[in-house]
């Protein structure tokens, strides 16, 4: 079977799909290595079946860290070939394409976003044409990708003329410690990155206004301005700063929450088109949650009514909403027997069949 390399700029300790992935194909056969950013200290877990390889930088982040980054990943590359090279987002992309032309090997684009589309990437012009320019030499120089929804696939086709296929980042199968039985007194949970654009500036005014504490796990770009946030707000004794866990130490954690937060600005198309992990991790542990009135979620929320699509310009929308999941028994059980259904459907042993059918035609 061939060998592959993934490339990403994240902590690998944290990065859910990449586990999956490399996961999936390491067991399907392929010698698979994970390439990423050093990080701080290995957490406490499970050790994968692939190899994994960290790569130590200076700089922590902004230019430097993306200039130095692509250098040491690219001299990492051509001294370690594989028959194909994978890179993880736009921000792998420059090395794993001239490492893929010295060593002439096989290379695709695992999409996990239109990251020109960003929040953090459109408010900044002079960084946005940056990654545009690369984005428009890059992309159509790699014909074998993947992204994570149907509208994003879209965008590749009409933007750049490549086609690329669909694989949803969608959490394994996993028994529920106790379906029907939530942690007493109810809390509502944010997993996932804390960068820009995730409505943190909303979300937080919200919180007056409802009395179920909000306990956020993870850290990101926009962490400093979420903890000022808080301060300001006076809700401090309400949202509660969790920090990072492992994937086995959130899956106990998330099934015992009450309700579930995906949110996103609608600006850039990035969150537009968006469709979070953390959106279908609510579903697979039963858990109810709040979701942007967006094409991706709303299609999903017709066939299963798993939580309730709101304006996420709107701060009294979100807590009217979180309000409503709270005190409406009705409405509240409805969801939650959505969920019970959806997590049978939305599971990554199905979601896996087109990946390695992906990687055989690659």
């Amino acid at each position: 079977m061939p060998s592959i390399i993934c490339c990403v700029t994240t902590d690998l300790h944290y990065d859910q799909r990449m586990f999956k992935i490399c996961t999936s194909l390491q067991n399907a056969g392929y010698s698979v290595t994970l390439v990423g950013r050093k990080g701080g200290a290995p957490p406490t877990t499970s050790l994968p079946v692939y190899q994994q390889h960290w790569l130590g930088v200076w700089n922590k982040k902004g230019p430097l860290f993306y200039l130095e980054f692509q250098l040491r990943l690219f001299f990492y590359l051509i001294s370690n070939p594989a028959d194909i090279y994978s890179g993880a987002d736009l921000d792998t992309l420059p090395a794993v394409y001239l490492a893929s032309i010295v060593r002439q090997k096989k290379r695709c684009y695992d999409a996990h976003e239109l990251f020109t589309e960003q929040k953090e990437v459109i408010s900044r012009p002079r960084v946005h044409r940056i990654w545009k320019l690369l984005e428009s030499w890059l992309v159509p120089r790699f014909k074998k990708g993947y992204t994570v929804n149907q509208s994003l696939a879209t965008q590749f086709a009409n933007r750049y003329g490549v086609h690329y296929e669909v694989i949803r980042n969608i959490p394994h199968y996993k028994d529920l410690p106790d379906e029907l039985e939530k942690d007493t007194p109810r809390w509502i949970i944010y997993q996932g990155a804390v960068n820009e654009g995730r409505c943190f500036e909303q979300l937080i005014p919200a919180m007056q206004q409802v009395t179920a504490p909000l306990r956020i796990y993870g850290t990101g770009n926009f962490f400093s301005q979420v903890q000022e946030l808080i301060q300001i707000n006076g809700v401090s004794n309400r949202i509660h700063c969790e920090g990072l866990l492992v994937p086995e130490q959130l899956w106990k954690r998330t099934p015992q929450a009450s309700i579930g937060i995906t949110l996103f600005e609608n600006r850039g198309l990035n969150q537009y088109l968006s469709l979070a992990n953390r959106f279908f991790d609510y579903i697979m542990a039963g858990v109810p949650q709040i979701c942007p009135n967006f094409p991706e979620y709303e299609a999903i929320l017709a066939n299963y009514p798993i939580g309730l699509a709101v304006d996420t310009s709107d701060p009294d929308a979100i807590a009217a909403a979180l309000n409503k999941l709270l005190n409406d028994s009705v409405v509240y059980e409805n969801c939650v027997q959505a969920c019970l259904q959806a997590r049978k459907v939305f599971t990554w042993e199905a979601e896996q069949i087109k990946l390695l059918a992906f990687y055989a035609n690659c």
